[in-house]
């Protein structure tokens, strides 16, 4: 939604927006010129917005008719659209390249935006992260290449006439919407049954659809061989239909981010990048915000911030942090995100979980539901089986991670932990000072 209130801002649209909270993000975009009211109320909003029909309303299904600014345009008849549609709509007349997967949509999308723009291409890209390397989640340098993140939630990436896509992953999530993982299959088939031509869909090795594989040291159209990683940074090369490419340098820990920049790396080839460009691209890449951040890498510290919030994300995470801290007992906390995904996923969740020396758990983030009885962060903690486990309060998480004795810290989730990364940054390095 930002990205999309940036490019409208930019294109001198007045753009205004409501959110429940004040964030960094929402902190940028104020100074940006773009008005944010956190009062759900019509009344904070200026006469000439509520009262003119010529205003074009967007929102996500994270915002519910139960939302009274959301209500009011609706039942005064303005025009209303989801920003899934919006983004078809924006991208409809470009060659436009749709990232989705249930999860790695952010990273990918951000290596794609990174490689198309150090390969001087005209594109536009939309984000649902920020960028390390632009400081934005919103990049534009012209208007004939698209990149967006295509949301399988509620299908909105049914919204996209995409001519490239990719999926970087297919597990079982959103069942609150699908029911079943069956439903969800169905509806990656026919996102992908919008694009004509089979060798301009990349689906990572082992998913039941169409297209050109990628895989990590596998047969594959895309294959990752001779994988090793120098002084804490990835090094391979890559087999693709057209050639081999030798001594490719990549930075973001984790073997899941590599399939991620191999994706972007083709998508961006059947865009037309050369690929001295891509290679450049990929060893200057520095990451998105809260996907494996680093706030602090010291010699008896290290702190992470990372976005994820599905079974199959943390055990990535946790194979990233075992690969690059061998040697080092970890902790994550971690702040359960929705209560039907607790409750869709509960046995997964601990079995990801019980992956790290310690886990704290934090209460479940709501987002857009409702309490379910009986699913709480204690009915998860029973049935992980890490030895050192506990239920926290934020008041209390500060003094709980400085007391640890884990080299590795991780504040894992995504609500609202993200709001409590700067605070335990600055207390546990002081700590470290």
């Amino acid at each position: 939604m930002s990205a999309l209130a940036r490019y409208f801002k930019m294109q001198n649209k007045t753009v205004l927006g409501y959110d429940r909270v004040a964030t960094p993000l929402t902190d940028a975009l104020e100074q940006e010129g773009i008005a944010i009211t956190f009062n759900d109320n019509v009344d904070a909003l200026p006469k000439e917005i509520t009262e003119d029909k010529n205003v074009l309303v967007v929102y996500t299904p994270a915002i519910t008719r139960e939302n009274k600014i959301l209500d009011y345009f609706f039942t005064r008849n303005f025009t209303v659209v989801k920003r899934a549609a919006l983004l078809g709509q924006v991208s409809q007349n470009s060659f436009c390249l749709a990232v989705s997967g249930t999860h790695g949509k952010t990273t990918t999308s951000a290596i794609l935006g990174h490689l198309l723009v150090a390969s001087d291409m005209p594109v536009t890209v939309f984000l649902g992260g920020v960028s390390e390397n632009y400081g934005s989640n919103f990049i534009y340098r012209g208007k004939d290449i698209t990149v967006v993140e295509a949301d399988e939630y509620d299908r909105s990436f049914l919204q996209l006439r995409p001519d490239v896509v990719c999926i970087t992953s297919m597990d079982a999530d959103h069942l609150d919407i699908y029911g079943d993982a069956s439903e969800l299959e169905l509806a990656f088939r026919s996102f992908v049954a919008l694009v004509d031509r089979e060798e301009h869909i990349l689906i990572k090795l082992g998913l039941d659809l169409p297209g050109k594989t990628v895989a990590i040291e596998k047969t594959a159209d895309y294959e990752v061989q001779n994988l090793r990683v120098v002084d804490g940074i990835y090094r391979f090369d890559l087999k693709t239909p057209e050639t081999i490419v030798e001594d490719i340098t990549f930075n973001l820990p984790g073997r899941h981010n590599i399939v991620n920049a191999v994706m972007a790396f083709g998508m961006s080839r059947l865009a037309g990048a050369p690929i001295e460009s891509l290679v450049t691209g990929l060893a200057s890449f520095k990451g998105v915000d809260r996907r494996f951040t680093y706030k602090i890498r010291t010699a008896s510290l290290v702190l992470i911030d990372d976005y994820a919030h599905h079974p199959t994300e943390l055990a990535a995470l946790h194979q990233a942090v075992a690969e690059m801290y061998p040697d080092d007992k970890s902790q994550i906390v971690f702040q359960p995100h929705l209560y039907s995904r607790t409750r869709d996923f509960g046995e997964a969740f601990a079995k990801s979980l019980s992956l790290f020396d310690e886990v704290v758990l934090l209460d479940i983030y709501p987002a857009r539901e409702k309490p379910i009885p009986g699913i709480t962060s204690d009915w998860l903690l029973d049935q992980i089986i890490a030895t050192e486990k506990q239920l926290v309060s934020k008041e209390n998480l500060a003094d709980v991670m400085a007391s640890s004795q884990s080299r590795v810290k991780l504040l894992v989730g995504a609500g609202d932990i993200g709001n409590e990364v700067g605070k335990i940054a600055k207390i546990l390095g002081h700590e470290e000072a």
